[in-house]
């Protein structure tokens, strides 16, 4: 495998870019994410303004444009030729009951928009209170118990849209 990357600005334009590329470029960090570069005699200011670290996409704001840019390399690309993606998760659409419990309460109805992370169902096991947090945002689509109710291991509790 090669040492050069691939760059995608904004969907339209591929570069590789090789290290040596990356060295000879005259660029100052002059604040977090701001920068100073020159290229060809002409000066330019430069901020990251959006980072998503795991995806390789940034936005960079050049002179008040911003673009859009995807960073892959060699095993990237590969990876994704065989057909696996980097990064991705399964997206969960149900929620089953971890253990066996009570419903004590259910923070949520059929309909609510819910961010990741939002209280969905407090379930007792073992004298004990489990929140079970919403895995991503969405929307509630069912809900298959009520309050009070016993569950077992792996029964339904929740559906998103």
């Amino acid at each position: 495998m090669s040492k050069s990357t691939k760059v995608t600005v904004n969907d339209l334009h591929h570069f590789n870019l090789s290290l040596k590329d990356v060295d000879q470029l005259d660029s100052v960090e002059t604040e977090d994410n701001h920068f100073h570069i020159i290229q060809e005699r002409i000066s330019y200011t430069a901020e990251i303004s959006k980072t998503d670290f795991l995806n390789k996409r940034y936005t960079v704001k050049i002179n008040n444009t911003n673009y859009d840019i995807d960073i892959s390399n060699d095993l990237d690309e590969l990876i994704k030729d065989m057909g696996f993606e980097i990064g991705t998760s399964k997206k969960v659409d149900i929620i089953k009951a971890p253990m066996p419990g009570l419903i004590l309460e259910i923070s949520v109805k059929v309909g609510d928009h819910v961010k990741a992370d939002d209280s969905l169902v407090v379930l007792e096991a073992m004298k004990m209170e489990n929140s079970i947090a919403s895995p991503h945002d969405g929307i509630i689509k069912t809900i298959a118990i009520h309050k009070g109710v016993t569950v077992d291991k792996g029964d339904l509790l929740i559906e998103f849209e």
